[in-house]
């Protein structure tokens, strides 16, 4: 039992400290992106993941790969540059032409999992609970006075937990219920105010080995759908100083991916990942994005006993729409769409390409293990109506993992 503790006081402290993540991904949506291996291959992780926060996180089939009790606690530090060049006014909601960067800070991205397997009804079971960053976006130009206090976050956290189950030595399969907490503060300039709320949502996912150290996996994720109460009063329009509730939904997500272990006398693994995300189909969001696909690759090279170097690169389609209706979230903003562009470009996930590094360090002490991904994205511009915003960027990601003898 006194170990049991000993093991678990670093997930307790890292839960502790945790702290929101200003950061763009695919759309909104971080994925295994900041893990602190599968970051340092691309994101690639839905069939062979290296950290068990991306097993719990993505592919839940995925969690049968690891053992227990194991605990993994790590985050992701997020340097955003963001760029905001407006050309027109927009009287009605006060904001007046203006260029400048975002004033919003580097932030901590907290992901923390543990995992444990055991015999139920005959048949090795493997249960995961994780607490992860799903999303972050943060601008802040309220230090420009043309911009009206323009400023804008977003910020999703996520209690995971699962189970799956080995059905036979080739075939797992395995499920997972996600809690989330949400907080939306703006976009409406200063016309709304920061709201928290709460939704579910549900991941099944497979995982099958090919054979020749082949294998393939895949998941299904249900859409997170949050209602912001009282978030929106307007001082003009139909419904002037009228308290209005703002919808917004995470999009249901599809995800594939392969990976060969076996290469180069098994001391290379390579991984590929393509990810389907529904963005047409949600609040909100749906008035911004349109559908969207994402590709992952990656590498493991285990250069020793104790070393690992990895390496990735990502591609994903600008899923940024080139035109918007009037409302948003269901909600009808004074200005129309030329508010919602100005929405729009404190909402443009442009980031297309990324590439990354890293290495893993087993045994670092006995029984913990160290991982460190280094990531850049390379900078993107676009036009929205008189917006055009540019974004480029950096993060570090980083974890231990613990493994506690049984007994």
């Amino acid at each position: 039992m006194r170990r049991f503790i000993l093991c678990l006081l670093p997930l307790v402290g890292s839960l502790i400290a945790g702290r929101a993540a200003i950061a763009q991904s695919y759309g909104i949506e971080l994925h295994n992106n900041m893990m602190p291996a599968s970051g340092a291959m691309g994101g690639a992780s839905l069939s062979r993941p290296q950290d068990l926060q991306s097993a719990i996180n993505g592919n839940p089939a995925t969690m049968a790969q690891f053992s227990g009790p194991t605990f993994g606690f790590g985050g992701a530090m997020i340097e955003p540059t963001y760029n905001v060049t407006q050309t027109d006014s927009l009287p009605l909601v006060g904001v007046d032409p203006y260029s400048g960067k975002s004033d919003a800070p580097l932030s901590l991205a907290p992901n923390i999992g543990a995992i444990h397997q055991a015999d139920l009804l005959g048949l090795p079971v493997t249960f995961g609970l994780g607490f992860m960053t799903n999303a972050g976006l943060a601008v802040d130009f309220r230090h420009i006075p043309e911009s009206n206090g323009t400023q804008a976050s977003y910020l999703a956290l996520d209690l995971v937990s699962g189970a799956a189950v080995k059905l036979t030595p080739r075939l797992a399969v395995g499920g997972s219920f996600t809690l989330g907490t949400s907080v939306l503060d703006g976009p409406f300039v200063q016309s709304s105010s920061s709201q928290t709320d709460y939704a579910t949502r549900f991941t099944l996912g497979a995982n099958y080995e090919l054979g020749g150290g082949t294998s393939i996996g895949g998941f299904w994720q249900s859409e997170k759908q949050l209602e912001f109460d009282n978030v929106v009063r307007f001082a003009n329009g139909p419904l002037a100083n009228t308290y209005q509730d703002l919808n917004l939904d995470h999009p249901m997500n599809l995800g594939f991916g392969i990976a060969n272990r076996c290469l180069m006398g098994g001391r290379l693994l390579v991984a590929a990942d393509v990810i389907y995300k529904n963005w047409d189909d949600t609040d909100f969001f749906g008035s911004l994005y349109h559908d969207q696909w994402a590709f992952q690759f990656g590498g493991q090279y285990r250069a020793s006993r104790r070393l690992k170097l990895r390496f990735g690169y990502a591609f994903n389609e600008d899923p940024t729409r080139d035109s918007v209706p009037g409302t948003i979230g269901g909600v009808v903003p004074v200005g129309g769409i030329p508010t919602v562009e100005y929405i729009q470009g404190q909402f443009a996930a442009i980031a297309q390409h990324r590439i990354t590094g890293g290495v893993g360090i087993a045994n670092l002490v006995p029984n913990m293990n160290f991982d460190v991904t280094l990531g850049g994205v390379f900078e993107n511009e676009k036009t929205f109506g008189d917006t055009t915003a540019m974004l480029d960027g950096y993060f570090v990601a980083f974890g231990f993992t613990f493994h506690c003898p049984r007994g």
